[in-house]
């Protein structure tokens, strides 16, 4: 059974890290529409608590996350879960200590 990593986004904010699509970068044109078109379809889900938006977030779930972190600071989270996890399963490959026998 895979176990689900929680990634920090900001203001005790948390995303589940398999549910992120895209980290995007909110300055152009194209994500203010995106940013946009989620609030008018009640997709939108604000977690910046009034603070800058630094970051959007695409959930595979279609919805729209606004982050007061950067997107690369969330990147490198992401990616260091995802090494966490990956030299835990190394570490102990085998399910049960039957297997080591």
């Amino acid at each position: 059974m895979q176990k689900e990593t929680l990634i920090r986004i900001g203001n005790g904010n948390f995303v589940i890290a398999s549910r992120v699509v895209a980290i995007l970068n909110p300055a152009s044109s194209p994500m203010r529409r995106l940013r946009e078109d989620a609030k008018n379809e009640g997709r939108l889900i604000d977690a910046t608590q009034g603070k800058k938006t630094r970051a959007i977030i695409v959930l595979d779930s279609n919805h729209v996350l606004l982050s007061s972190v950067g997107a690369d600071t969330i990147s490198q989270r992401i990616f260091s879960s995802r090494q966490d996890s990956l030299s835990a399963e190394s570490a102990y490959p085998y399910e049960n200590t039957e297997d080591l026998q």
